[in-house]
């Protein structure tokens, strides 16, 4: 049961909360890092995370058929078939053993034009472990 779950909303419609987050995600798998507002860099990390899963599942799972259905499920989110294969077959390859902590989001401070506050938004090095 999901009661009193709720998501951040972003003040958008699904469709364009859902084309954000896309959009974010596959600015953070080109780049590695992103700067993003805060309450936006928040719902990106969990996006983020879940499709990274996937993608650690899809490049360890045995069973071909498992692999090519976790694929397109992945796909199916990022709609780039070339981002996909590189989140399996690179990034995922990284974090491969650990259980979350993909993503890390640090605070910049405020936006000098309307005083938002800022986020960094990156992958976590999977050597750097502290």
């Amino acid at each position: 049961m999901r009661h009193r779950v709720a998501k951040s909303k972003l003040s958008r419609y699904k469709s364009h909360r859902r084309a954000l987050l896309r959009n974010l995600a596959k600015e953070l798998f080109d780049h590695g890092s992103i700067i993003t507002t805060v309450a936006k860099a928040k719902a990106l990390r969990s996006f983020a995370e879940k499709l990274i899963a996937k993608a650690i599942k899809a490049a360890t799972v045995q069973d071909r058929t498992k692999s090519v259905a976790l694929r397109r499920v992945i796909n199916r989110e990022l709609n780039d078939r070339k981002l996909t294969n590189r989140l399996v077959e690179e990034i995922a390859k990284k974090y491969v053993g650990k259980n979350g902590g993909y993503v890390r989001v640090l605070r910049l401070g405020f936006r000098r034009g309307d005083a938002a506050e800022m986020a960094l938004v990156q992958l976590v090095e999977s050597g750097s472990e502290e």
